[in-house]
Parts: C-alpha cells; structure tokens; sequence
C-alpha cells in the first residue's frame, strides 16, 4: 500500500518511525459529466477573474477571505514555519477506554506502518500494551493543511487509527427528537423484541453494495447495446394506522424470510415471560404499578403450568407440526406478500 504521509509516533520519550497508509476504498462507480447532444465531456477551466484569463497550476495558490471580501495570500513556506509539534509526528497525549469515544467522532481510518527494522521493537511495545490495557491511544497529528485528532487501537496484527473530528465539531441532536409525548405499551415492546431477535445478527461479510451491482448490470447492457434491466414495481405505501398490526406482520415476514414454518409462530402476541428480558420493559422510564402486578401473576401462573402441559405439548406437536406445515404451505405465498405490503 502506498503511504500518504511519512513520521512517527511520540509515545513518551519513545519514537516509533511509521509510514501512515489508507486502511479503507471506495468503490463506489463515477460518473463524468457529458454534453447530452454530442457525448463530448465537459471540463472546467480556471480563471482569474482580474485578468479573465485561464491561469495554469502552478500560478494558483492559496488566500484567505477575511471578512470585508480582501484576499490575503498564504504561501506554503507561511504554513510550513508554524510551530506545529505534530507537524511530523503522532503525538499520542493519553489513554482511554474505548467507550469513551463517541463513535459520532468518527473519521478517515488508517493504518500505521513500521517504517523499517529499528521501529519493530517499538511498534511491537506500543501494540501490546495497547491490548493488554483494553485501551485506545489518543493523539494529535498534523495532515493535509491542519492538525487533528485521532485514536490509535490494534487491528490483527497492526495498530490502526481513526480520525476523530474535534468535540466542537460534532453537532447537538437539538430538535431531533419528536417533541410530542408518546406511550410505548409493553406488548409493543414484547414485539419489537420479538422482531429483534428473528432478524438476529449479521455476518458484515456477507453485506453487499446492491445498487452499485444495479449500475453495473445497466452499464453491461448499455455496452451491448441492450436495454437496460427496468425495476420491479413499488409496493402500494401508506401511513401505518396500526403499529401492533405492522410490528406482527413484520415479525412474521422476517421469519418467513430466514426459512421458519410460519404455522409454528401463527400469532405473535408477546414474548414468553420466561424467556423476556431480566428487567421488566419500561415505556418512556415509565411503568404502572398494575401492569407490574400484572406481569408477576403471569410468571408466576405459568411457571407452575409449564411442567403439566409440557407432556402434552410434547405428544401433540409432532402431529400437529406436519398438518399445520401442509396447511400453510398452501398460504405461504399469500401471506407473505400482504405482510410486506402492510409493513411497507
């Protein structure tokens, strides 16, 4: 990998030389912007406005605009002689657990490579100690123009780091919020729940960039000179008037969609106590005495319910598995489209 940026790491009286290189790349598809008439591309030119004339890169040079609109010209050798200490170097100031870093700082990652055999003993130091304090390095450094904030932590083998962007950069969620009062009930919860757990997780591996295949399958048959594969129709939209009706409907959508039998989960209704959270749902840091009251006799009853019907439970569900299994099969493809258009 090529690096962007040459120094090295100050970790106290410790230096560690480095190279800094890209641990990230896009590939998203671009596009250049043509003449519709003729195909012909279309470039900008740069001007200077006093003398209305197109001007080469090496006479175009940095300025600043102050306030009244003058130009004050800042070369590189202004720039190059601040008393920057992190001009060259990573200067890591501290060290924090992780979940100090509000993952809204988050910027550009990279990684930093030993640059040469006398900065394996140092790199290898700095990248254990990392790992056995389950800390992140805090530092400032100097890239492109200006100084920055970053947090150094192990990836595999290497020590990576993220541009942070500096705390008053980072926006208030002022009027993010809905400013109205809401009540969550806790079968919303239990559903919602419910919902959670059928998505499960998710291997990032298998995620995949489908528009930019969409793009690529267009730009294929444009090439051939074939038309270009045309979207499946929208499903009808509109707003949900019934969020207990859409969270079931959902449930059962996504569990048909992972392969389950839907016969097996016919109606979803709320989550069985035993298997619900420790700590009771609160809606808003809310929750009612009664309902409290409410949800303990339920335990309670079904907790010495449960060793009787097991045994019946037991004998029935092979039986009752293979009809309902043949009964839905027939259904399957009807239900499953109205769940999604009701979901949408």
């Amino acid at each position: 990998m090529r690096s962007i940026w040459n120094g090295a790491i100050s970790f106290g009286l410790v230096s560690i030389p480095i190279k800094l290189v890209n641990a990230t790349e896009s590939h998203s598809i671009s596009f250049r912007q043509i003449h519709t008439e003729d195909g012909g591309r279309i470039r900008y030119r740069k001007f200077c406005e006093l003398e209305d004339r197109e001007v080469t890169q090496g006479e175009i040079g940095k300025g600043y605009e102050d306030a009244d609109g003058s130009i004050i010209p800042i070369t590189e050798e202004d720039l190059s002689s601040l008393p920057l200490p992190t001009a060259k170097t990573i200067e890591i100031v501290a060290f924090v657990p992780a979940d100090r870093i509000d993952p809204l700082q988050m910027d550009a990652a990279y990684y930093l490579q030993a640059s040469g055999a006398p900065a394996a003993k140092p790199y290898t130091l700095l990248r254990e100690a990392l790992k056995r304090s389950n800390k992140v390095a805090i530092a400032k450094f100097a890239l492109r123009g200006r100084e920055r904030l970053g947090m150094l932590r192990v990836v595999g083998d290497a020590i990576a780091m993220h541009g942070l962007l500096w705390p008053d950069e980072v926006r208030a969620p002022e009027g993010v919020a809905p400013d109205t009062d809401v009540t969550v009930r806790d079968k919303e919860l239990d559903l919602a729940d419910a919902l959670m757990d059928t998505l499960g997780e998710v291997d990032l591996e298998d995620l995949h960039d489908e528009y930019r295949e969409a793009v690529e399958e267009v730009i294929a048959a444009k090439v051939a000179g074939e038309a270009p594969p045309q979207a499946p129709e929208p499903a009808a939209g509109g707003k949900v008037l019934d969020l207990m009706a859409a969270l079931e409907n959902s449930v059962r959508a996504a569990r048909e969609s992972r392969g389950e039998e839907p016969g097996d989960h016919a109606e979803v209704k709320s989550l069985p106590r035993e298997t619900s959270r420790a700590a009771p749902k609160q809606a808003g840091g809310k929750k009612s005495t009664s309902t409290a009251k409410k949800t303990a006799a339920k335990k309670t009853a079904a907790s010495s319910k449960k060793s009787t019907a097991k045994s019946a439970q037991g004998a029935k569900k092979t039986a009752a598995k293979s009809t309902a299994a043949k009964s839905t099969a027939k259904k399957t493809p009807a239900k499953k489209s109205t769940s999604r258009k009701r979901s949408a």
